[in-house]
This record gives C-alpha cells, sequence and structure tokens, in this order.
C-alpha cells in the first residue's frame, strides 16, 4: 500500500512540473535588441601585440662559481704535434677531476674579480656567459696553445679568462663597455679613478687587432674570428679576454710566477 501511494505521489509531482513548465513557456517574452554599428558602451582598446613571456629555463641563467673555470683538459684528447720535439707529441692534462684550481688567498679558485664581473654581464645582459678557458694547468695550457708566448699564459695562475656570451656572439664590443660600466656602478670602486677610467693600450706586442683597454684592476682584449685561435677558443665567434692585473686584497700586482703556475693548485 504504501509503495502504491509513493508512485502516485511521484506521478502527481511530474505531471505538476511539467504543467509549470508549460505555463513558464507561455509567459515568456522576447524582444530584439537594436543597436548601431559603431555603437559600445564601454570604450574598447585596439589589440596590441603581447611578447610571449619568457620560460622558466629562458629566465633563469645559472650564477656563475669558481667551477665554471675548471680546467678544460681531457686525457682523452688525441696528442698533437710538438713544435719543440717531434719525436715527443704534446699529451693532454687528466682534467679537473684529477687536480684543482689554483690556491688564491688561502682557498681555491680563480680570482673574485673574474666571478663578480661575468657575473654582472649575465645580470645585465639576462643571457649565458659562455666560459671558454678559465684556469688552464700548465700541462693543459701547453696542450691548449704550444706556443712560446704562451708559456706565461695566466690562465695558469686563475688570473685569466676567455669567453662570449650566448646570443650576443657577434657584439663584443658591447660586452666590453659593460666590464668598463661595472666599475662605475659597483660602490666598491666608486672615486677611485684608477679603477673606474679606462685606458687603451698602445703599445706593440697585443695579438688582437682591436686595441686592448685596462685600468689599474684588468686587462681586456677583444679577438676576432681569426684571431687568437687556441685549442679551449676553437669557436667561430669573436671572444673577450680579462687578465688580472692588480690584487686588490693584498694591494700588489698579479703577474705570472713559475712556482704558482706549477705547484699552486691541488693534484689528485
Amino acid at each position: 500500500m504504501g509503495a502504491l501511494f509513493s508512485l502516485l505521489l511521484g506521478s502527481c509531482s511530474g505531471i505538476e512540473r511539467s504543467e509549470n513548465e508549460k505555463m513558464r513557456r507561455r509567459n515568456c517574452k522576447g524582444e530584439y535588441i537594436y543597436r548601431t554599428q559603431d555603437e559600445y558602451t564601454c570604450a574598447i582598446s585596439p589589440p596590441a601585440h603581447t611578447p610571449r613571456a619568457a620560460y622558466p629555463w629562458e629566465r633563469t641563467t645559472a650564477k656563475l662559481t669558481k667551477d665554471f673555470f675548471r680546467c678544460k683538459g681531457d686525457s682523452t684528447h688525441a696528442p698533437i704535434d710538438n713544435p719543440a720535439d717531434s719525436e715527443q707529441p704534446i699529451t693532454d692534462c687528466e682534467g679537473c677531476y684529477r687536480h684543482g684550481l689554483p690556491v688564491i688567498h688561502g682557498q681555491e679558485g680563480v680570482y673574485p674579480i673574474l666571478v663578480e664581473l661575468l657575473n654582472y654581464v649575465q645580470e645585465k645582459t639576462g643571457k649565458k656567459v659562455i666560459i671558454t678557458s678559465g684556469h688552464r694547468c700548465p700541462k693543459h695550457n701547453t696542450y691548449s696553445d704550444p706556443s712560446k708566448e704562451n708559456l706565461v699564459s695566466k690562465h695558469q695562475i686563475g688570473a685569466e679568462a676567455d669567453f662570449y656570451v650566448q646570443g650576443l656572439e657577434q657584439q663584443p664590443l658591447d660586452i666590453v663597455e659593460l666590464l668598463m660600466a661595472y666599475y662605475k656602478e659597483t660602490p666598491l670602486y666608486q672615486g677611485d679613478k684608477a679603477f673606474a677610467t679606462f685606458h687603451r693600450y698602445e703599445r706593440g706586442g697585443a695579438r688582437a687587432s682591436v686595441k686592448p683597454w685596462f685600468n689599474k684592476e684588468i686587462f681586456i682584449q677583444l679577438f676576432q674570428p681569426e684571431e687568437a685561435r687556441d685549442g679551449d677558443n676553437n669557436h667561430p665567434y669573436p671572444y673577450v679576454s680579462i687578465q688580472v692585473r692588480y690584487d686588490r686584497d693584498l694591494k700588489e700586482k698579479v703577474v705570472y710566477q713559475w712556482k704558482k703556475a706549477h705547484l699552486g693548485y691541488p693534484r689528485g
């Protein structure tokens, strides 16, 4: 009996909803909206192109540390001809896994100004600095460039770095200007003309067609694609080289020394 009552009640409810829907449709009224072609209530700005937002990996440029300057030697590199002894080819070192960076101020690394300058370039450009040559142990230094002039390279004492900027490979002069701007913007150097003022190197002997720049602390060279190619800089781009001239912490000149180059770094 209860089931029958529920069935009748549900049927009545269904009939009632149907009648209500019919009543709603009969009472519905519609009317057209008339509007001229140029009529609008709110001003609409013309569409403008919005550049694509950078992906996370495009926005993030890894901060450079001492590890980016490690020696690029590798024992798997093929021997090269020795200009001094044709019977004894030159072999490469075993790489940074078997030896460390120079010990500077009691710590393993390179001169701090190199790290600071290249991070400044990355920050200002938003692009990645490619360090083609940082520290070179004496063996890799000879393998990269066996010339006599290279025997006293400051790469061996952590006081020189070669690099270019990814995406700005053909704009090395802009990078040089940024390096000089660093000394004008950094509080540590402001007011000191010896650091803030750069001069052009007028003497002979430079390997670059563009005259180098220097201040008290660094020496900047710009090499064109056909200049100063070696084992580390075997690429088609212009590149910039920075040499450290002055140790701002010890307040002394930075010069190549055989002892520093050959004995001043840890080996495994």
